[in-house]
């Protein structure tokens, strides 16, 4: 039941992946239909269902561009899994405030960045300028286009019923 399922709006934009269990409901209660199976059943004690691997809403759904959330993968991934301080590029990274926390910098995009432990080390609680060290970019807060939600859960990969219903520019995943 937690099988990856595709989610169209009524005018077949791919809107998000939620899980199997979620689709069978929207189905049911007639809120959604069935573009595509996956080739499994789920099994319930009354009867036995073909699980959706892909569904299209009943009704056209106006979403709000998406945001991409404050997370470690997500600066790093902005960064280019670079160290900012000294251009390494590396999975072995840390998150640097560019103003220390103690000195009323804070979790935000603005102030947080990629470095590696020894930049980030040598840096301390100070400040880029009093640690003698510069930016190679200031940091800042990324834009999500679209399908952010749908190209972060295909990282692993597209199934192959989904390709005829995503963009040229997702379905090469």
């Amino acid at each position: 039941m937690d099988m990856p399922v595709l989610v169209l709006n009524y005018n077949y934009e791919p809107l998000n992946i939620c899980a199997a269990r979620r689709a069978v409901v929207l189905v049911l209660g007639g809120k959604a239909e069935v573009l595509e199976h996956n080739g499994h059943d789920i099994v319930t004690p009354s009867q036995v269902l073909r699980a959706p691997s892909v569904i299209r809403l009943s009704h056209l759904v106006k979403r709000p561009m998406p945001q991409v959330k404050l997370s470690r993968r997500e600066i790093f991934r902005r960064d280019n899994y670079t160290c900012q301080y000294c251009g390494l590029r590396t999975s072995d990274l840390t998150l640097d405030h560019v103003i220390p926390r103690h000195r009323g910098g804070g979790h935000t995009w603005e102030n947080l960045t990629s470095a590696c432990r020894a930049c980030n080390h040598r840096k301390g609680g100070r400040t880029p300028e009093e640690a003698r060290m510069k930016l190679r970019r200031q940091p800042f807060r990324p834009v999500a286009g679209p399908y952010y939600a749908i190209e972060r859960r295909l990282q692993n990969g597209a199934f192959a019923e989904w390709r005829k219903f995503l963009p040229a520019s997702l379905g090469q995943s």
